[in-house]
């Protein structure tokens, strides 16, 4: 089983780790497969105002330096680590209401996405360009940290075709509606800090290879959680 973490932030956005670093800390660690998903933030609200104010989000004019330094630290990575990196961001619509927000990662990410696009038009690119859609922490939250964003939820009936997988379990909880609903599932640390190593995670059956854990995660056969402690 490949152990897995899809939801890691760096200083690219509100991340508090260099790039290179939070690599290094997976790699130590054992990981096998990882994705780098900084926020790309919505400017039309107060929030997302205030996100592109302090760089705390990916945007168009640096999204291909970006995606440069992820490949060529998915390189290094493989070359010291054997572990793949994934590129990807975390699409944030942020509004004062959490019935309003949404965070989706889209993984496997080749073009810009902003995240002001309709959801269809975001869910519509991310498949055009063979990416997989993840919904984010998208059910009721503990830690103070994390937005609670349940749009995505409160909608499923609507938007739920359009997702690949739902986050289950977000660094310390753990969301049972999904179980409940039988959607397809992953587990991941939305990584900001070095103690979020140390969460939920996924492991899957498949080969070492970004096509291979696509698809595993697409079936959603072979993939199961655990909770990784120090």
């Amino acid at each position: 089983m490949l152990l897995c973490d899809f939801h890691i932030h760096t200083k690219y956005s509100d991340g508090s780790v260099e790039l290179r670093r939070a690599v290094d800390l997976f790699g130590q660690a054992g990981f096998d497969v990882i994705a780098i998903t900084d926020h790309v933030v919505n400017g039309d609200s107060s929030f997302g105002k205030l996100a592109h104010r302090f760089r705390f989000t990916v945007n168009e004019n640096n999204f291909d330096d970006y995606m440069a330094h992820v490949r060529q630290e998915a390189e290094r990575a493989y070359d010291k680590y054997g572990m793949l990196i994934i590129p990807g961001v975390e699409i944030s619509k942020n509004y004062i209401s959490s019935d309003k927000s949404a965070h989706i990662l889209i993984l496997d990410i080749k073009e810009f996405i902003p995240a002001c696009w309709s959801y269809e038009k975001i869910f519509r690119e991310a498949k055009g360009q063979d990416a997989l859609v993840i919904a984010c922490h998208p059910h009721h939250t503990s830690e103070m940290t994390i937005r609670e964003t349940l749009f995505l939820w409160n909608n499923r009936d609507k938007y739920a075709k359009y997702i690949d997988a739902w986050e289950i379990a977000n660094r310390d909880d753990v969301f049972n509606v999904i179980s409940l609903k039988k959607y397809p599932y992953i587990a991941n640390s939305d990584f900001h800090r070095t103690r979020h190593l140390y969460s939920w995670k996924t492991l899957l059956n498949c080969e070492k290879k970004v096509e291979s854990v696509k698809q595993c995660i697409r079936h959603n056969k072979g993939v199961a959680i655990t909770l990784f402690r120090n």
